[in-house]
């Protein structure tokens, strides 16, 4: 899968909810790109123009974009995109 085609999280650093997010897509072997939204003032105004907010952490699957969540609401959210969880 080349980086095109993986989802893009935006993040910001010191951000709990991102550390968090973060942390339970490694822990479960999904695959994902982030973006630091601080460093990257394009990567903010893409996810400005996706989400059409500013809050992190927001994550573009393949489109479907879920923003300013943490992982209660990620887990339901990966479920509907037919994501299977692997155990950690």
């Amino acid at each position: 899968m080349n980086s095109e085609n993986i989802p893009i999280l935006y993040v910001k650093p010191g951000c709990p909810w991102c550390h968090e997010v973060s942390g339970f897509l490694d822990e479960h072997g999904i695959s994902h790109r982030e973006v630091n939204v601080m460093a990257d003032e394009a990567g903010f105004a893409e996810m400005r123009r996706k989400s059409g907010q500013s809050r992190v952490p927001t994550l573009d699957w393949h489109g479907e974009i879920l923003a300013d969540f943490g992982v209660d609401e990620l887990v339901p959210f990966l479920h509907k995109q037919q994501v299977e969880l692997e155990e950690s």
